[in-house]
């Protein structure tokens, strides 16, 4: 199955992809804004044959949701009703932290980190995914 996750913002919407196979997570782009961001998705989820899509879920760190997680959830359901592919939802605790320690390690400026940033974060929950799937 093809996954296509979605580390969603209100700034910036990063998405990554995985193979039909199911192993790697790799980022794909970031989206800026919100004006046309459900199509956007839709294009992207058709243009990479995706199967299903799987959202970062931003928990508290103590498991509980808050104001961001229910704004995921509610553009999550605007999502599918445009897109109709089975939805599912992931961790997303400290997706941004670890993609920001491997941009780190490449020495790259804050200005291009921003541009990836959030790409990486989206690999980072749909690897996350996949594998919590495979030792299930």
């Amino acid at each position: 199955m093809r996954y296509l996750a979605i580390d969603y913002g209100l700034k910036r919407t990063g998405l990554a992809v995985c193979d039909a196979d199911e192993t790697l997570a790799s980022p794909l782009v970031v989206l800026t804004g919100q004006g046309g961001l459900i199509e956007k998705i839709r294009q992207v989820a058709a243009d990479q044959a995706a199967d299903a899509i799987v959202f970062g879920l931003p928990l508290n760190m103590d498991g509980t949701e808050g104001a961001q997680a229910k704004r995921v959830r509610d553009f999550a359901t605007q999502l599918t009703k445009q897109v109709g592919l089975p939805l599912f939802f992931q961790d997303e605790r400290l997706s941004t932290f670890d993609a920001e320690k491997k941009l780190a390690a490449l020495g790259i400026t804050r200005k291009k980190k921003k541009k990836h940033l959030d790409a990486i974060a989206a690999a980072a929950i749909l690897q996350a995914f996949i594998d919590a799937a495979k030792n299930a």
